[in-house]
């Protein structure tokens, strides 16, 4: 410091060596101060910015925006808070942590708060902006794993579609869906043909590819809306939204016939598979999606009974067909 300088204030100081980045703007958006963590993240000194326009300076800040948030502080005369959850940033600082972490800029919270003047009227606003980009990295990659964690919840185990419990629970929800909002949609369940023979001739792992290589190609021919799963053992489930039931017994016999022509090879071995398949559609009068598994399932053990190899759309009529097989 040279003779006769005025030693920097307590505030000054503070304002110089805190890790927090703190600016004042007034009504016009004019710079009052600026301090060293915010000319160091912005390579701008603060004698450079006192006085200038923030949206000069920095134009890709959202205007806006940002306008409409120190406004409101002005004239509430009250706080407000930004939080990285909501947006993520408020300038596109660079971070110190490793690109590992997945961040591509710093993420920051924000508080903003009224500078009154000396009649106690707010005529600035004060920024203070913390780095959050430590807590930010933490909890994305905490919501990550949860992510795949439910992910791997839903998914069966050897095929890699979802699992039973999935299925129903979309089931429900397609269900509840079209019941409130109108539409229709289908669901097809199906099991491979003999596949108990399958195991008994050609081995358990040979069993496990037949059901991995079935569980692909029908993924391979689903849209995006289109839902498909392991039932257990055997047996698969579909659900095919704003689909009548002429559309799923089209869609059905042109996916049995695909696994019917092409055997699936396993250790020099050619297995041939088929398969049965029952669809049913949602209609009105059906009083919740179980009733629809078991329409599916009434249609599913009519194909079983008619030679196995085919699709047979659910009719009430099939009932009387299963309580006789039952019987017997």
């Amino acid at each position: 410091m040279s003779e006769g300088a005025t030693p920097p204030s307590p505030a000054e100081n503070v304002l110089k060596r805190i890790d927090v980045g703190i600016f004042v703007l007034n009504n016009n958006f004019e710079v009052r101060l600026w301090n060293n963590f915010m000319a160091h993240h912005s390579g701008r000194p603060s004698e450079e910015m006192l006085g200038k326009n923030i949206f000069d300076v920095f134009p890709e800040l959202p205007k806006p925006w940002f306008t409409k948030k120190v406004n409101t502080v002005i004239m509430l005369n009250n706080f407000a808070f930004i939080s990285w959850e909501n947006r993520p940033y408020l300038f596109r600082f660079a971070h110190n942590r490793p690109i590992t972490g997945g961040a591509d800029h710093m993420y920051q919270n924000c508080m903003l708060m009224p500078v009154n003047n000396e009649n106690g009227k707010p005529e600035s606003v004060c920024v203070v902006m913390f780095d959050a980009t430590d807590t930010a990295i933490a909890t994305n990659m905490l919501k990550d794993a949860l992510d795949t964690l439910g992910e791997i919840s839903n998914r069966d185990g050897l095929t890699g579609i979802y699992n039973r419990r999935y299925l129903e629970n979309r089931l429900e929800s397609e269900f509840d869906r079209t019941r409130r909002h109108g539409g229709t949609f289908s669901m097809i369940l199906f099991d491979l043909d003999f596949f108990k023979k399958v195991n008994d001739t050609y081995g358990h792992l040979a069993g496990d590819k037949v059901l991995v290589e079935v569980a692909r190609r029908i993924s391979d021919q689903l849209r995006s809306s289109d839902v498909v799963g392991r039932y257990g053992g055997e047996e698969f489930a579909l659900i095919l939204p704003e689909t009548p039931i002429e559309g799923a017994r089209i869609f059905g016999d042109r996916l049995r016939e695909m696994i019917e022509l092409e055997p699936v090879l396993y250790d020099n071995m050619t297995i041939p598979i088929t398969v049965s398949m029952g669809a049913t559609e949602y209609s009105a009068g059906v009083e919740s999606y179980d009733k629809l598994i078991l329409q599916s399932d009434v249609a599913l053990y009519a194909s079983k009974a008619g030679g196995r190899n085919r699709l047979t759309c659910y009719s009430p009529e099939l009932e009387a067909i299963a309580v006789s097989g039952a019987k017997h």
